[in-house]
């Protein structure tokens, strides 16, 4: 005898799974969409003469949880 409740539910998960994503692509393809504005912000222009390390607020926090 099969379990048709386990058969259903994987069913489910995979169908909201696809529809999750075919709806992600159709709002990425809209003409005339945005992005939100903190993805929006540009970035700083390369160094001239290489190198582009900076120490960042994010780098010295990434720093702090390396420590031991």
């Amino acid at each position: 005898m099969q379990d048709n409740s386990s058969k259903s539910s994987r069913r489910g998960f995979f169908f909201g799974a696809a529809a999750t994503g075919a709806a992600a692509a159709a709002i990425v393809a809209m003409p005339g969409a945005t992005l939100p504005e903190h993805v929006q912000t540009e970035l700083k222009p390369a160094p001239a003469n290489g190198g582009g390390y900076s120490l960042s607020d994010h780098v010295k926090r990434y720093y702090k949880t390396t420590r031991l």
